[in-house]
C-alpha cells in the first residue's frame, strides 16, 4: 500500500502546490531535501544564520530568537516542515549551546507553527539514534529504550520528550538517523575524513578503534525517506532511519583501498578510542518501511566511490 501511494506520486504530483520549509537548509541534509523536495513538486523554503548569503525563498533566522522564528513561519506559511537545523558535532565544545538550540530553538518553531493561521500537515523533527546510547542490542528497533551517553543525545532526548506536549496541536513525526554520509559532509565525521586521506594520497591516517562496527547510509537515501515520512504524515510516531547493515572501520578502509588503489598506513590514537565502546550497532528499519515501503539501500562502495570522485 505505501509503496503504491508512492510510486503514483513519482512526477512531481505530491508536492504541487504545496510549500515545504526545511530549517538548516544550507546544511548538509538540508541541501539533498531541498533537492529532494523541489524535484517532487514542492515549492521550497528554508532558513539559514544570520549573516549567511541569502537566495530565493531563504529567511535569516536564529531559532533561539522567538519572534523572528515567528515572523518566518507567518511569512511562508508552509503545507510540510522539515526541521533539521541545530548543532549534530557529538563533541561540540558548548554543552549550553548544545541544549539551547536543539531544545529551545525547536521549541520556538513548534510554538509558531501551532500558532500560524495555516497549520501545517506534517511537521517532520530530525532527533538521532544517539538516543539509544551504547545499547547492547544488534539490530535496534523503536522499542529499545534510550539511554544517551553524551550532552548531544541528552538534547535530542529532551527535544522528543519536548515535541510531545505539542502533539495534539500538531502532526510531528520523529526520524531518528543512524550514521550517514555522502558529497559535502565536514571532514570532522569519520567517512568524510577516510575518504578525504584517500583522495589525497596520504600515506597514513590516524584513527579510534577500526573494530567497531555502525550503520552507515547515503545521505541522497535519508533525503528520499524524510520526503516520504513528510507525504505519509504518520503523526505521533519516532522511526529509525538507518540501512539495517553494520560496517567495520576496517572494511570501510578495505572499501578505499580498492577505490584508490593503494594500502595506507592506520595508525590507533588512544585518544580516539572511546572506553566502553559497543562493537557493532545497526538499525532496524521495519517500522519505517512499514510506511514509505521498502527502499532499496545504496550499497557503501557506491556511496564512497562518490565521494571520492565529487
Amino acid at each position: 500500500m505505501a509503496s503504491e501511494q508512492f510510486e503514483a506520486c513519482a512526477g512531481g504530483a505530491e508536492g504541487a502546490g504545496r510549500r515545504a520549509l526545511i530549517t538548516g537548509v544550507r546544511g548538509f541534509t538540508g541541501r539533498y531535501l531541498a533537492r529532494e523536495l523541489g524535484a517532487a513538486g514542492y515549492r521550497v523554503f528554508g532558513t539559514v544564520m544570520p549573516g549567511e548569503p541569502l537566495g530565493p525563498d531563504m529567511f535569516h533566522v536564529d531559532l533561539c530568537a522567538r519572534s523572528a522564528v515567528a515572523r518566518m513561519v507567518a511569512q511562508v506559511q508552509p503545507d510540510v516542515v522539515a526541521h533539521l537545523a541545530g548543532i549534530s558535532f557529538v563533541p561540540h565544545a558548548d554543552a549550553e549551546q548544545v541544549y539551547r538550540v536543539n531544545v529551545v530553538g525547536t521549541r520556538n518553531l513548534l510554538e509558531a507553527l501551532a500558532g500560524a493561521r495555516r497549520r501545517p500537515g506534517a511537521v517532520l523533527l530530525a532527533s538521532s539514534a544517539n538516543i539509544y546510547g551504547n545499547a547492547c542490542a544488534g539490530a535496534i528497533d523503536e522499542s529499545v529504550a534510550p539511554v544517551p551517553a553524551n550532552d548531544y543525545a541528552v538534547s535530542k532526548l529532551a527535544m522528543e520528550n519536548m515535541a510531545r506536549l505539542w502533539n495534539e496541536r500538531l502532526p510531528i513525526v520523529i526520524a531518528r538517523p543512524f550514521n550517514y554520509t555522502g558529497v559535502g559532509q565536514d571532514e570532522q565525521f569519520l567517512l568524510p575524513k577516510i575518504v578525504a586521506h584517500f583522495r589525497r594520497r596520504a600515506p597514513d591516517i590516524a584513527l579510534g578503534n577500526v573494530d567497531v562496527a555502525r550503520d552507515f547510509s547515503d545521505v541522497r537515501a535519508v533525503a528520499a525517506s524524510y520526503r516520504r515520512l513528510l507525504a505519509a504524515s504518520p503523526a505521533g510516531q519516532a522511526f529509525n532511519v538507518c540501512s539495517g547493515r553494520a560496517h567495520s572501520v576496517s572494511s570501510v578502509l578495505a572499501l578505499m583501498e580498492d577505490i584508490a588503489g593503494y594500502r595506507i598506513a592506520v595508525e590507533v590514537n588512544p585518544a580516539l578510542v572511546r572506553s566502553g565502546d559497543v562493537l557493532t550497532l545497526a538499525g532496524c528499519n521495519d517500522k519505517l518501511a512499514s510506511v514509505i515501503g521498502r527502499q532499496r539501500g545504496t550499497p557503501l562502495a557506491d556511496t564512497l566511490r562518490w565521494m571520492y570522485e565529487a
